[in-house]
């Protein structure tokens, strides 16, 4: 399993990273589209959405506000030509605010999940509800990791993909090593507490190069530790997140999409999570980096 794991992320990696850093930012919002999308396939799956009918409304309707999203700026140009009120092209920048309310749903899920597992795990929620949460974390996923890049630049997109998988090797190895203590045994067994902490040292030594390497200022070195940390940390229980779903419907993987992996969803669970959270410390720090 491990090498069939290793071979797939020596085939995938490259391929991410000549995608960050290669495709202009119009391409690389189809193609984070066509994962996230691939990811809903997934979750309709996993929560019992088992009708042809309900899992193509769930992809449209991850679909069409992708668009409304992406062409947000035209709408309101259009908007504001066709009502005659200039005033509606101020309203662009409202789409960035709209990271607050992913923040607080992680933030909310890691309290419950740290505090109250085995409660979360049995929580009983409507089926129209999962297919909700599922399009909310998604559509969420999807927004604010592209703008990353076209915001921000191929560096901190890369960055932050960096930062997620070096806190999941980190958090494998050492659990292997030192993973006595379980960090969730009733979500996920093989999450230890050694894995949790090295996954967090892991993002303050990421932190520190990049910011050695760019010369980043001293208290923005700091904020950038900090934010680096709390991003692995939120993206840990969006990985036991996901997992709650897959217990709850039976499932040992999402699919079987990427050999040794599982699925599009366990490839990616901690990023959905993480990339709202990341986007927004660096949108509050945008004017220092």
């Amino acid at each position: 399993m491990l090498k069939q794991r290793i071979l797939t992320a020596l085939i995938l990696i490259p391929l991410v990273v000549l995608a960050v850093y290669l495709m202009p930012v119009p391409y690389f919002v189809l193609l984070v589209g066509l994962i996230v999308l691939l990811a809903g396939w997934e979750w309709t799956a996993l929560v019992g959405i088992n009708c042809w009918t309900g899992r193509i409304l769930f992809q449209v309707g991850l679909i069409l506000p992708m668009l409304g999203i992406y062409f947000w700026t035209y709408i309101l140009e259009f908007a504001a030509q066709l009502t005659n009120f200039p005033e509606i092209r101020t309203q662009s920048g409202i789409i960035e605010w709209l990271v607050v309310l992913p923040v607080l749903f992680w933030l909310l899920v890691m309290v419950l999940i740290r505090n109250t597992p085995e409660a979360f795990l049995n929580l009983k929620v409507k089926l129209s509800y999962k297919g909700l949460i599922g399009w909310f974390i998604l559509l969420s996923a999807w927004m604010f990791f592209y703008r990353l890049k076209a915001f921000y630049g191929a560096d901190m997109a890369m960055y932050f993909l960096v930062l997620i998988w070096l806190a999941d090797i980190a958090a494998y190895f050492t659990g292997k090593k030192y993973g006595d203590r379980k960090l969730a045994p009733v979500i996920s067994p093989g999450k230890t507490l050694a894995g949790f902490y090295g996954a967090l040292v892991s993002a303050v030594v990421s932190a520190i190069v990049v910011s050695l390497i760019f010369e980043f200022h001293l208290i923005v070195l700091s904020d950038f530790i900090l934010l680096s940390v709390l991003t692995v940390l939120i993206s840990i229980y969006g990985d036991l997140f996901i997992s709650v779903v897959k217990r709850q419907g039976g499932f040992k993987d999402s699919g079987s999409l990427l050999p040794g992996h599982g699925g599009i969803l366990d490839r990616i669970d901690s990023i959905i999570a993480a990339a709202p959270f990341f986007y927004a410390g660096i949108y509050l720090m945008g004017g220092q980096i």
